[in-house]
């Protein structure tokens, strides 16, 4: 059997025409197309021009169909394991992180603060409903993470960080399509991923690890520079000695009280801006060149960047076919983010459109490790009262934006609990403003279209990643200061989604098991 990569461009209606691709891959690589076995490898869309094509790789396997792979999770059963790592977080940097611990012979313990994945669904209809916050049950806190019920987009630039493929083959196992590890630019959607977490955690406490719900880290016990206990919700102590920290990047508390125990943290660069919504109709015109829609392709996406006074102006975490979520964690402030389902067949276009936002724009920074949490809090606080509670957000029309002017009327959008006409200049500060002006027009320069006062600007898109740096050695990831204290993932400042997340909480399992339990990982 002889296995070849082979480049096809396809046209949209032939991508599912299996005689077609055959016949074409036969002729690639001058072989008999009844001979000719395939599987597909990875596919991408060339819409720069017309006509649209995908650009598309197979693995072609000339004679006979090839032996089945071996499978890419193996886990083992750690119930009588001697070695034991806490876990804080079953976000996709914990359950990854546990996940991983199965694979290496060590029992994963894991402490969230939030809800079960389905008891979760119940405080966010609660919330989109009738602006109810769970603070501690939300689209940020609970099972799966801030990217179970906010998109699960699973592309990451990051390809130096780890093994991207070995975290899509994971999603597949346990339940996602493999279409995933083909596409370029993967999405499993808000309405897959819960089934598939459930799943995840289902697969740890069979093979013997523990997970425990509505657990808030409250307190660190340290003893010689060592952790030597955690606390939790104020009162239930666990002793352990290896603490993988992943709580994520909203969970404000948790840099609190290591600052509060002088445990070093840093103020982090993160950005902040607006998430506008387009309808899907007008995306799909502007980047398909005149076609509203076609069957063959998906709804279209976008990417923009430019610079403003030295300064990256760019989209964030775009969602065709999405709709806006509320996102806060306190009660008192607003925040928004998008996601889509997994056909992504809504009306509405959403993305964040930000700025970038650095330690230095904020006199005393040097001594203020908060400065950057603090101003992200004031920001969202001041969006709750400009829009009048209840988890409405401040909103205004592009158009007006550009000029400053509030919006006499605002159209129907995405986000239920409701908007609210505001100037938005009255809410961010000049630097912000200006450069998300600037950068606007820029946009409008790139996609023709694109600037049009039916687009909605919702505001604030505030939660792009964490403010604070929990700062860990480069080797054994350990926090310098705090010997068995792993940072890990969004929340840490070593992550920006789910895929980078996931392999950071298998990186950190894997130097535990290295250094510190000397597993040999070639083994496993």
């Amino acid at each position: 059997m002889i296995m070849q990569l082979v480049d096809l461009r396809l046209l949209p209606e032939e991508i599912k025409d299996e005689y077609t691709i055959r016949i074409k891959l036969a002729a690639k690589i001058n072989t008999s197309a009844d001979k000719l076995y395939f599987e597909w490898n990875k596919r991408s869309i060339d819409a720069r021009k017309r006509p649209i094509y995908y650009n598309c790789r197979f693995k072609v396997f000339d004679g006979q169909t090839p032996k089945l792979d071996i499978p890419s999770f193996l886990p083992l059963d750690v119930r009588k394991s001697t070695k034991e790592v806490v876990i804080i977080g079953a976000g996709p940097a914990g359950l990854f992180a546990a996940l991983r611990c199965l694979e290496l012979g060590i029992r994963p313990i894991i402490y969230e603060r939030g809800k079960d994945v389905r008891a979760r669904r119940r405080d966010l209809a609660q919330l989109t409903k009738k602006g109810a916050l769970n603070p501690e049950s939300n689209y940020c806190f609970g099972e799966g993470g801030a990217g179970t019920y906010s998109d699960g987009k699973l592309y990451t630039r990051s390809k130096k960080r780890g093994d991207i493929d070995k975290v899509l083959e994971w999603f597949v196992h346990f339940g996602a399509s493999i279409d995933i590890t083909i596409d370029a630019h993967p999405h499993i959607g808000t309405n897959k991923l819960p089934g598939i977490i459930s799943a995840m955690r289902s697969c740890i406490i069979s093979h013997g690890g523990h997970v425990h719900f509505e657990k808030r880290l409250t307190d660190i016990q340290v003893k010689n520079g060592t952790v030597n206990a955690i606390c939790l919700n104020e009162s239930e102590w666990v002793t352990c000695c290896k603490v993988v920290l992943a709580t994520g990047h909203s969970a404000r508390d948790v840099y609190h009280l290591l600052n509060a125990k002088k445990i070093t943290i840093e103020a982090k660069p993160f950005a902040l801006g607006v998430r506008i919504e387009h309808s899907q109709q007008l995306i799909d015109r502007i980047q398909y060149h005149g076609s509203e829609s076609h069957e063959n392709l998906p709804p279209a996406a976008y990417s923009l960047v430019t610079q403003v006074d030295g300064r990256g102006v760019y989209s964030f975490c775009m969602c065709p076919g999405g709709i806006i979520a509320p996102c806060a964690t306190q009660n008192g402030e607003v925040v928004t983010n998008g996601w889509s389902p997994s056909k992504r067949n809504n009306p509405y276009s959403n993305s964040g459109i930000v700025v970038g936002v650095f330690p230095e724009d904020f006199p005393g920074y040097e001594s203020n490790p908060l400065v950057l949490l603090d101003f992200q809090k004031e920001i969202e606080q001041k969006a709750f009262m400009l829009a009048g509670g209840n988890q409405c957000v401040p909103a205004q029309r592009m158009l007006d934006f550009l000029n400053a002017k509030r919006s006499s009327d605002l159209p129907k959008t995405s986000y239920h609990p409701g908007i609210t006409s505001v100037n938005l200049k009255e809410l961010f500060p000049a630097f912000i403003h200006e450069r998300l002006r600037r950068g606007l027009l820029d946009f409008g320069k790139k996609m023709k279209g694109y600037l049009t006062n039916e687009a909605v600007l919702h505001a604030p898109e505030s939660r792009t990643s964490s403010p604070v740096l929990i700062p860990r050695e480069k080797e054994s990831f350990e926090h310098p200061q705090l010997k068995g204290l792993y940072p890990c993932g969004e929340g840490a400042g070593y992550a920006g989604g789910i895929v980078s997340a996931a392999i950071d909480g298998i990186k950190i399992v894997e130097a535990i098991a290295t250094i510190d339990y000397n597993c040999d990982l070639h083994k496993n």
